[in-house]
């Protein structure tokens, strides 16, 4: 099994399909208008299943679609089609932000996808529109409603908190949930990319959401990771009415437990959500490389690997010191998928 040098192994694949988004959300877009990566940039999708079937044969054993918004992508299901098919692959997902859901559905699960991650930060339309810039509340919670409908599950709702802005629609989404048999997910805000605002204070740590639900009447018991590489800590209520999870990069990181790769939309394989540049798998493809020479410079890049930048961030806080340089770039997390 392929491992870095902190002994952790290649198990996950993340692959952006696309850095075109119809939503501009403030946690993820950069500030200013965003220039999309050239068509001729991304990978097409033969390419896709091409690197995928490679790093399956590297170990990795989930792979989950993202974006950008992935449904924007023409051909998405005969790509999860094709994926499906892959000998190796235990699980397959996708994230979305559920607005074309309504009408992808049902061709998504024919394709043979079962696990859908759908964002919902918020179920008031004003602040919907805050936190999106353009679509519409109700397009999303009919696709949340779509996905049920045609057989996903789980269907998990994904909600980035930012105590400044949303933070008070913890217990509704959580009610939400519990009401329609969702499970859901609260993840701590990040400095992702270079633009979406990120400091301290407006961080909505754990142990903070956790007393926000009990103080809401919800009676939760940890289920601890379901794996040591799972980045959500889980609960259940006692009554097991609502499953919940909590992704905590900031507060309590998983790096040490971190078995993640990334592809991004334009071919790069990043090691760390938060890094600052890729390897260029698409230059090795596009050059007419093997499948043995792909595969030999995706175990270089990962046997190299030694990220740890949300462990490193918590240790500056601690201290005082500046959590991040604010001269130094990172992928943008449109194209890098989350």
């Amino acid at each position: 099994m392929l491992q870095d040098r902190l002994g952790r192994e290649l198990r996950d694949l993340r692959i952006s399909v696309t850095d075109r988004c119809n939503f501009r959300c403030v946690y993820c877009m950069p500030e200013g208008d965003y220039v999309g990566l050239d068509r001729s940039e991304i990978l097409r999708l033969e390419e896709i299943e091409r690197l995928a079937k490679i790093f399956v044969r590297l170990g990795v054993r989930d792979v989950k679609l993202t974006g950008g918004e992935p449904l924007v992508r023409k051909g998405v299901e005969r790509l999860i089609a094709r994926l499906c098919a892959i000998q190796g692959v235990e699980d397959l997902s996708l994230t979305t932000n559920g607005s074309l859901l309504k009408n992808h559905a049902k061709p998504l699960f024919k394709a043979g996808l079962r696990r859908l991650n759908i964002s919902l930060d918020t179920l008031d339309n004003e602040m919907f529109q805050a936190i999106t810039a353009r679509g519409s509340l109700k397009s999303v919670l009919d696709g949340i409603f779509a996905a049920k409908e045609a057989g996903f599950s789980p269907v998990k709702l994904n909600t980035v908190i930012r105590k400044d802005l949303n933070a008070d629609q913890i217990v509704p989404i959580a009610r939400f949930g519990r009401q329609h048999g969702f499970e859901v997910r609260f993840i701590e805000f990040m400095d992702t990319g270079n633009g979406n605002g990120w400091d301290p204070s407006k961080l909505l740590e754990k142990a903070q959401i956790l007393e926000i639900l009990a103080s809401a009447g919800f009676s939760l018991v940890s289920k601890g990771r379901h794996y040591k590489n799972t980045p959500a800590v889980s609960f259940k209520t006692l009554d097991g009415s609502l499953k919940l999870g909590i992704i905590a990069s900031v507060s309590e990181p998983f790096c040490q437990g971190c078995t993640r790769a990334r592809l991004t939309a334009d071919g790069k394989l990043v090691t760390c959500l938060f890094a600052s540049m890729g390897f260029d798998l698409k230059r090795v493809l596009r050059s007419g490389a093997g499948d043995e020479e792909i595969s030999s410079a995706i175990s270089r890049v990962w046997e190299g690997r030694t990220d740890r930048y949300s462990e490193e961030r918590l240790e500056r806080l601690r201290s005082g010191k500046s959590p991040f340089d604010p001269k130094e770039q990172k992928l943008e997390m449109v194209r890098l998928g989350g």
